[in-house]
């Protein structure tokens, strides 16, 4: 197997995970490449041999049979940035907290080879969203989709904006809000839950409107298909605003138009038959915990 091995945040024992994982890989004479900084700093805590070496721009390629990130959610969502359309399948290893992305259990690192071996997993498609503007930005010329969400909001001020929404040419509304996010299914269990959004499975075909913080009582989050092209422009007081695709941020001009629709590539993740979006929503979200059941 060919094995690229990711990871962002650092924690004292991190490596002792990336090393059980490189043992149990050598088992089945895997070809493993680190990206670079993530090897730079596991190798200032140990003894680490040399690997072949990746960043973004060189040494991944569709050759690849996984793509392993050692963090939490975020270190995913930046692993897609790597990955792009080169159709590898990602697996986030749970260093951090929740894990909604990053499913597998640090303390489980070795079953994530033999699983994969075994052939115990799927390969789920998660769709993305994509950002153009009018007049162009050279921030999203290249960089210019989100697993999760893409979200407007409020800068350099507490006064609300008002985020005039067009759904394919026809008017919907305009949010008097401190912003609006459109999440993927994926992001459903991201910002816009925190906002009131519904939690959608991943594989549905929808995006989900969340206002942030709205003075309408009449202004609730909206799912649409995700054939929809949602297409922005913000007012407000001050003369920018920002424009966040999952964890990268733009500051954009007021009366910019911002275009939004699903990207013409997915991004494939494993989904081990131990682990599942479900369970994962009983587990982490406590899903219709009861004490009657």
């Amino acid at each position: 197997m060919k094995i690229a091995v990711y990871g962002q945040t650092y924690t004292d024992n991190a490596l002792d995970y990336v090393i059980e994982l490189l043992d149990e890989l050598s088992k089945s004479s895997s070809e493993v490449f680190f990206e670079e900084e993530f090897y730079q700093l596991l190798s200032k805590s140990g003894n680490l041999q040399e690997y072949p070496l990746f960043n973004t721009e060189e040494g991944l390629d569709s050759t690849f049979d996984m793509f392993v990130s050692f963090g939490g959610d975020g270190t995913v969502l930046r692993a897609i940035t790597y990955v792009q359309n080169l159709d590898i399948p990602i697996v986030g290893v749970n260093t951090g907290r929740l894990g909604f992305l990053s499913t597998f259990q640090k303390e489980d690192v070795r079953n994530l080879v033999t699983e994969f071996i075994a052939g115990e997993f799927t390969i789920v498609e998660r769709s993305l969203v994509e950002v153009t503007t009018n007049p162009p930005m050279e921030e999203f010329e290249k960089l210019n989709f989100a697993l999760n969400e893409v979200t407007v909001s409020r800068k350099d001020t507490t006064s609300m904006i008002t985020v005039d929404t067009h759904l394919n040419n026809e008017y919907l509304t305009s949010y008097w809000a401190d912003g609006l996010i459109v999440a993927t299914p994926t992001g459903s269990t991201g910002y816009s839950l925190s906002c009131g959004g519904p939690v959608i499975a991943p594989t549905a075909k929808s995006l989900i409107l969340t206002p942030i913080a709205p003075h309408n009582l009449n202004a609730r989050p909206l799912v649409i298909a995700d054939e929809t092209t949602i297409r922005l422009k913000v007012s407000g007081r001050e003369d920018n605003h920002l424009v966040s695709l999952d964890s990268r941020i733009a500051t954009v001009a007021n009366g910019t138009e911002i275009i939004i629709k699903k990207s013409s590539f997915t991004i494939k993740m494993i989904e081990y038959t131990s682990e599942s979006f479900f369970k994962t929503l009983r587990n982490k979200l406590l899903w219709g915990e009861d004490r009657r059941n």
